[in-house]
């Protein structure tokens, strides 16, 4: 039996690997790197903001990668590269007509992807699970305590899911909230915050996700420089902190109580889906 090593370094992966990167041009990224094994592959359907398309995908040994199909098997683009480590899945139930779905959770990136049948989704499943733990026992690797939230999409709301009065059309368009995948109105999302395992810039959020992340940033600070000020001035510090910490908390609750949520799909069944051992 060839163990994960010689897999690596066999004939086969290495062309096979050659291969994707070949589909996807000088748009997409160098796959080849030492001990990287390719598990897998097939096209399947994602869930995207608009309506459902198909795209392929590729399960590597420490990361999965997708992107659009030009030709089949032969040119892909708008490549995504999502690392391994922390990545969650979870199996989802049946909607209209999207079955065998499951969600595929990230750091970087969450949405929802379907199988064919309910044996591929069993396989991709079990094969991207396998990946995860295998990964996640070597030394270094730590599990991702967030998830980006998937996005809902467009069609799942004609207002704005934070104010719900505004409504949507040509000139009043639909944003997301990269914190929590809500629908929301411009009027609701000017905010920004930065995300460092989602992106080098400030993302868009909602008015709500920007209060509490920025109530919790504050009070992160607080506790960063309460042992500081308890050494220098112990009695005055006590004095004037507890009154800020009360408030922002409270101002946490009121928050908590305001979140809400909500969720028609249409598309040909998927051309190919197939593991390589």
């Amino acid at each position: 039996m060839k163990t994960m090593e010689d897999l690596a370094f066999s004939t086969e992966n290495i062309q096979r690997i050659a291969m994707v990167e070949n589909c996807f041009g000088v748009s997409g990224k160098c796959l080849t790197k030492e001990g990287r094994i390719l598990v897998g592959e097939g096209v399947l359907k994602k869930e995207c903001r608009k309506k459902v398309k198909l795209r392929v995908f590729f399960l590597f040994s420490d990361i999965l990668v997708y992107g659009n199909i030009v030709v089949m098997n032969k040119k892909y683009n708008n490549q995504h590269i999502i690392p391994l480590e922390g990545l969650h899945i979870e199996s989802l139930e049946d909607q209209n007509e999207m079955q065998n779905r499951w969600m595929i959770k990230s750091e970087r990136k969450s949405f929802v992807v379907s199988a064919p049948t309910p044996f591929q989704k069993k396989e991709w499943m079990q094969h991207i699970e396998y990946c995860v733990k295998h990964l996640m026992i070597k030394p270094g690797n730590t599990l991702t305590k967030e998830h980006a939230a998937p996005w809902i999409p467009d069609h799942a709301t004609d207002i704005c899911m934070r104010c719900t009065s505004t409504k949507f059309n040509f000139i009043e368009r639909r944003h997301h909230c990269r914190y929590c995948g809500y629908v929301v109105c411009g009027q609701c999302s000017k905010q920004n915050f930065l995300f460092p395992s989602m992106s080098k810039k400030p993302q868009r959020i909602c008015l709500l996700c920007y209060k509490l992340l920025s109530a919790d940033e504050r009070k992160q600070t607080l506790e960063r420089i309460t042992p500081m000020k308890e050494t220098v001035h112990h009695d005055v510090y006590n004095e004037h902190s507890s009154g800020d910490e009360e408030s922002i908390k409270g101002n946490e609750d009121d928050l908590f109580k305001d979140w809400q949520a909500n969720e028609d799909i249409n598309l040909s069944v998927v051309l190919r889906s197939s593991f390589h051992n």
